[in-house]
């Protein structure tokens, strides 16, 4: 896929790994527009790339998925490139009654159903462009269930097996479909986290964007590092092993609790 020229929407594109993406596909000379639910955010992204489009929008709200489709379409009839990158990932015990279903629901909603809908909405009009790509972005969390986060972990896993269903009905058109697969990511993804990850397990957010873009440009269906193939890799030949070495970050995260109530 060509980049230079092209006009890629990017949604959740205010920080982490959506924001690093607006600079390095800036770098290679694509149009970009930004959604993002947080009007001041979308404004700080605006003030360091003063190029790109912003328009605030939650994914998760069918409703602003249908306005936003007819405001870039009308103003970006050339747009050909869409990122589904926005998402939100919490530390969730599944016994704590004080959630209501709409709270317990919301990762759902944004990581997957998010992207189904930006999907299903935007994909007649990718379907008119000669050259069009579709980038729904997973994690390598969405090969091993992990109990941390566990609504998150299912929601990535629904993602993975969405976009491949995707790319398989589309073959036979102009769409190419593609995954990002990141690993555990430096970004501020986990702010609010009572437990931080090990930093010696974690990828710098430039170098995860850079093999994406490497990938993308040389038509990889998977954008992934090297660590995403051994998780793969692991799932398959030991998948109680890796389940249960994440399960460990639960526990911990339990007495972490635990201790501060007390």
């Amino acid at each position: 896929m060509e980049l230079k020229n092209s006009t890629v929407l990017i949604t959740g594109g205010t920080s982490g790994i959506g924001l690093e993406l607006v600079k390095q596909l800036t770098q290679q000379g694509a149009n970009i527009i930004v959604t993002g639910r947080n009007l001041n955010a979308l404004r700080e992204a605006k003030t360091k790339f003063p190029k790109i489009h912003t328009f605030q929008n939650d994914v998760s709200n069918p409703r602003e998925i249908e306005q936003l489709y007819e405001d870039v379409t009308e103003q970006f009839p050339e747009l050909n490139i869409i990122i589904n990158n926005a998402g939100i990932m919490r530390l969730i015990d599944l016994r704590d009654a004080t959630l209501d279903l709409a709270n317990i629901n919301s990762e759902i909603a944004t990581n997957l159903s998010g992207t189904i809908q930006m999907v299903h909405q935007f994909l007649p009009h990718l379907l008119t462009k000669k050259s069009a790509a579709i980038v729904n972005v997973s994690s390598g969390i969405a090969f091993m269930a992990y109990s941390a986060a566990p609504i998150y972990s299912a929601a990535k896993a629904g993602v993975h097996a969405y976009t491949q269903a995707l790319r398989l009905q589309l073959e036979d058109t102009n769409v190419k479909v593609f995954e990002m697969i990141p690993p555990g990511v430096k970004t501020n993804l986990q702010n609010d986290w009572v437990l931080k990850p090990s930093p010696g397990m974690m990828m710098d957010v430039d170098k995860m964007v850079g093999v994406a873009i490497k990938g993308f440009l040389k038509d990889q269906p998977e954008l992934k590092p090297t660590m995403i193939s051994v998780i793969k890799f692991a799932s398959r030949l030991v998948p109680k092993t890796l389940i249960k070495y994440g399960h460990q970050e639960f526990k911990k995260i339990k007495a972490l609790q635990n201790r501060s109530l007390k």
